[in-house]
């Protein structure tokens, strides 16, 4: 009975987060679903009747050349972040906490300032006439007519700089939980300090780099503003032709069919991060229910 009346419990715990869910997920994505399959109006509009004529037209080299350039600038964008964010996490968790509260600080006030103005003004700072590319072409590094803006460069460098913090705060909440005795007994075992890192820490985080993964792909998957504002023409990503169809070429079904690519590449990795948690607890044996 009391196992009845906890999954009860559960139940209408659930149901709020369930019908918002609902409400403003899974019903658009299924309304974008069923746009995909229903012909294009001359005039902007949605036609009469159903097709696959969208679908088939995904496969198009031009939509499959911006969709893989979608995933390979997301997951390089994603593996710098995490590149920078866990040594970055580690140290902030090590320090002292006055220091401590001051270097999250530094983390978050970025995110005091408007997005468009933060992108806007590396826009202005890598610009051809901005103070870094005098010093680039001063030091020799790059040649006077070349150009940090417009490229996918200058997309994958926003990119980071705008959801490193989103990658930092999850890895630090779980550094500062870590008991890093565990590093301290893996060295007194003969563990070299990167081995030490490596098979103790990163392991003990686990779930802090599955949600700052998680937390940087995602958004990066779906960026708009950033490719649009810094990139140029051979830097379109999904969101931008997606964006473009809608907008400009009114073609709505088309905008569907190309949002369900990006909203199937959204899902992949939450599906196989749930796949492997499920996975995890097939394996483990549940703890014991002390209840009669």
């Amino acid at each position: 009975m009391k196992r009845l009346r906890r999954r009860g419990q559960e139940i209408l715990l659930t149901l709020p987060s369930f019908f918002w869910l609902s409400l403003f997920f899974l019903i658009p994505t299924a309304l974008v679903f069923i746009l995909a399959f229903r012909p294009a109006d001359p005039f902007g509009g949605i036609g009469r009747g159903w097709t696959t004529a969208t679908i088939k037209g995904l496969a198009d080299p031009q939509y499959l050349a911006i969709a893989w350039r979608t995933l390979w600038v997301s997951f390089l964008a994603t593996a710098i972040c995490m590149l920078l964010a866990v040594p970055t996490g580690y140290a902030v968790a090590r320090v002292s906490e006055r220091r401590r509260n001051l270097l999250l600080m530094l983390v978050i006030v970025p995110f005091w300032t408007s997005f468009l103005i933060r992108v806007f003004a590396w826009k202005s700072i890598l610009h051809p006439e901005g103070f870094i590319k005098k010093i680039l072409v001063f030091l020799g590094l790059v040649d006077p007519g070349a150009s940090l803006l417009y490229n996918l460069g200058s997309v994958i460098l926003v990119t980071v700089y705008t959801f490193l913090p989103f990658a930092i705060l999850p890895i630090y909440a779980a550094a500062e939980k870590f008991d890093y005795r565990l590093i301290e007994a893996a060295r007194d075992l003969g563990a070299r300090p990167f081995e030490a890192f490596r098979k103790v820490f990163l392991p003990g985080i686990r779930q802090g780099l599955v949600t700052a993964v998680l937390v940087v792909f995602i958004p990066a998957l779906g960026s708009y503003v950033i490719p649009d504002i810094v990139g140029g023409p051979g830097s379109e990503l999904l969101g931008n032709k997606i964006a473009q169809r809608v907008f400009v070429d009114r073609n709505l079904p088309l905008a569907g069919g190309l949002s369900i690519v990006l909203i199937l590449a959204v899902l992949a990795p939450l599906l196989a991060v749930l796949a492997l948690q499920r996975e995890k607890s097939r394996i483990e044996p549940p703890p014991a229910d002390t209840e009669s």
